[in-house]
């Protein structure tokens, strides 16, 4: 997850989705993924409180700020790369199963009353967003 100024994706040359300020979420799906973690993922993303406040603190969520989020599917995110030198991408969900996932991701989203960008699925994409602070955080649906 980063915070960003702004957001866009591109596929083939064209763009296809775009947001102002608000979070650009890379998104991986594990086999173990259902809809419930789409759930609870969503409701910590949008109550997180990493905006800056009038004082400069982080101390505003989404709404507060009425920020956007682009959601890109990514499943490189699960790539085991600790033996040989190719990747493995074993521990990502089938794209069947994994497109799914990211759409109830996204509808859990925009239920908490977000717009939500989707990138595209199975296409090769050009990601290009202007990093806020900048704050990254790797969140993990296990961890919830």
């Amino acid at each position: 997850m980063q915070r960003v100024s702004r957001a866009s994706v591109r596929v083939r040359g064209r763009e296809v989705a775009s947001i102002g300020p608000g979070y650009l979420l890379l998104v991986g799906i594990g086999h173990d993924e259902d809809e419930a973690a789409a759930q609870r993922l969503a409701e910590k993303i949008v109550h997180l409180r990493v905006f800056e406040d009038g004082e400069g603190k982080m101390n505003l969520a989404l709404a507060e700020v009425r920020g956007e989020i682009l959601v890109v599917p990514q499943f490189t995110l699960h790539g085991d790369w600790r033996h040989g030198r190719r990747p493995s991408w074993i521990g990502a969900a089938p794209p069947e199963v994994a497109q799914e996932r990211v759409e109830e991701f996204c509808r859990a989203l925009e239920v908490l009353g977000t717009r939500v960008a989707r990138g595209a699925f199975r296409e090769h994409m050009e990601v290009e967003l202007v990093n806020d602070g900048p704050v990254t955080l790797a969140l993990d649906s296990d961890d919830l």
